[in-house]
């Protein structure tokens, strides 16, 4: 699943049941213009799939998802909305937000039972293509038995954005985190394993937005296999690994913290970002006798 650069070109593979269509949508660099409208004719046990032999690393990319939209049935397609493919190992831009953004038309009575056909490519954050290739040398997991194990949850910006020897470029950043200086202190702690808030891709709430905040904790992610960016000096990808092999290298185990109860897309009344429209039932547990409501344990 998600986008594959095999050397000669990329594979483009997306998950979903109840998807009448699906497009894959290419991107020019900035993100902005779309270049390519591709229908995805190929199905193998619900994986829709193309592959495109000139594609290549750094290619942006979306999907719109094409069906019913019939939230009573708990269906929420609108191939209006540019959707980010769950399983990107990269995602480009912010996301810039308008009403464009939900699935609905904000402000109808009719609330979340409307339906709005805007375009929401314009302010959506694009899915990257990236060659995974890495020097991973003979790095292995330190594999500390859990009886021995000293765990030390640190929050990657937090941690280093005001430690005086870790260089100032590098503070805030997984780079950082690498450094001799933060490296020392947690062997000093008898610390074996790190383990890092949420650094999955994840947005600023647009009640948070609207008042001038950002989320700083990152618990709503929307894009689970792609390091979060703005803890990045450089390229997140290569830098996170950077960061895994460092700390690997002195004893020290990477436990990530993972989220996976809400998403960025939140209630009925969020935005449709990615899961929702890609198909709302198979990622998301429903209220059995209304599916128009989500399972809402812990928000």
């Amino acid at each position: 699943l998600g986008a594959t650069w095999d050397g000669e070109g990329v594979n483009f593979s997306l998950f979903s049941e109840r998807a009448e269509g699906v497009d894959l949508c290419l991107f020019d660099p900035s993100g902005r213009r779309e270049t390519h409208h591709i229908e995805l004719s190929e199905q193998t046990d619900q994986v829709w799939h193309a592959y495109l032999p000139q594609a290549r690393p750094g290619l942006l990319y979306g999907y719109r998802v094409r069906g019913p939209y019939d939230p009573t049935k708990g269906l929420r397609f609108n191939h209006n909305k540019l959707l980010l493919d769950p399983y990107a190992k990269q995602i480009q831009g912010a996301l810039r937000w308008s009403d464009a953004h939900f699935g609905y038309r904000v402000g109808s009575r009719h609330e979340d039972l409307s339906y709005d056909r805007r375009d929401s490519a314009a302010g959506m954050p694009k899915a990257k293509v990236i060659d995974a290739a890495f020097t991973w040398g003979n790095d292995r997991a330190p594999r500390i038995p859990w009886h021995e194990s000293i765990i030390y949850e640190l929050h990657v910006k937090g941690f280093t954005m005001r430690h005086s020897e870790v260089p100032e470029p590098l503070r805030g950043t997984y780079a950082g985190l690498a450094t001799a200086p933060v490296i020392d202190y947690l062997r000093r702690l008898g610390v074996t394993a790190v383990e890092l808030m949420p650094v999955h891709y994840f947005v600023d709430d647009r009640h948070l937005v609207d008042k001038g905040l950002r989320n700083y904790w990152g618990y709503n992610s929307i894009g689970f296999f792609a390091p979060e960016l703005r803890y990045a000096g450089g390229d997140a990808v290569h830098e996170f690994k950077t960061m895994v092999k460092t700390l690997h290298s002195v004893g020290i185990e990477v436990i990530l913290d993972v989220v996976y109860n809400h998403t960025a897309e939140g209630s009925q009344f969020g935005p449709t970002l990615s899961f929702r429209g890609i198909d709302n039932p198979a990622y998301y547990r429903l209220v059995p006798d209304n599916p128009r409501y989500y399972m809402d344990y812990t928000g």
